[in-house]
């Protein structure tokens, strides 16, 4: 599969599992990448849906410009967007439930799931912007051109935001006693 351009052009030429694919390879990250604008998760996993939901009745055309995954975050930003400007201005985001699954060692899932959390909440006292970045980069492994393109801005302007993400992040880090070895 080309990074889901394939899939894609099978569904448009009527075969339903080229959308099934699609759906398998991106909706997790898509939920997550939303959810980075709408700050609540429901409301993100709402908003995948209407991604899909516009794949199946309007079949956008994709010229093959980007990369199928550029292309396919590109709309959903639009929806998520769409959505901020629409959304009533007293709206509240719901955090996400964590919950740990029966497993034979407990503790070890339990501190494994506090780690995310803490640092999830690390991520969530840093900028949008920074946020942002650092989840299309490292999180959905977005080159820093298609990053660029999804956030409307320069390519140079993505490595000074990323520089200043990381610096960000790992002092973020530092200051709840952690550390991240690749910063």
């Amino acid at each position: 599969m080309d990074n889901g351009a394939s899939s894609y052009r099978r569904f448009l030429d009527g075969e339903k599992e080229g959308l099934s694919e699609i759906v398998r390879t991106y909706a997790d990250g898509l939920i997550f990448f939303i959810n980075g604008y709408v700050g609540d998760i429901n409301t993100a996993e709402d908003l995948t849906e209407d991604v899909f939901a516009k794949l199946i009745a309007k079949k956008p055309r994709f010229s093959g410009r980007s990369s199928f995954k550029t292309w396919l975050y590109t709309i959903a930003r639009n929806i998520a967007l769409d959505y901020i400007r629409h959304r009533p201005a007293h709206h509240e985001p719901i955090s996400a439930a964590y919950s740990v699954s029966d497993a034979t060692n407990i503790e070890e899932r339990y501190i494994t799931e506090e780690e995310k959390r803490a640092f999830h909440n690390v991520l969530l006292r840093l900028s949008p912007d920074y946020r942002q970045v650092l989840y299309l980069v490292y999180f959905e492994d977005f080159n820093n051109a298609e990053a660029a393109l999804l956030m409307n801005k320069s390519k140079r302007q993505i490595e000074n935001l990323l520089y200043r993400a990381k610096q960000a992040l790992k002092k973020e880090l530092e200051k709840e006693g952690m550390s991240y070895e690749k910063l």
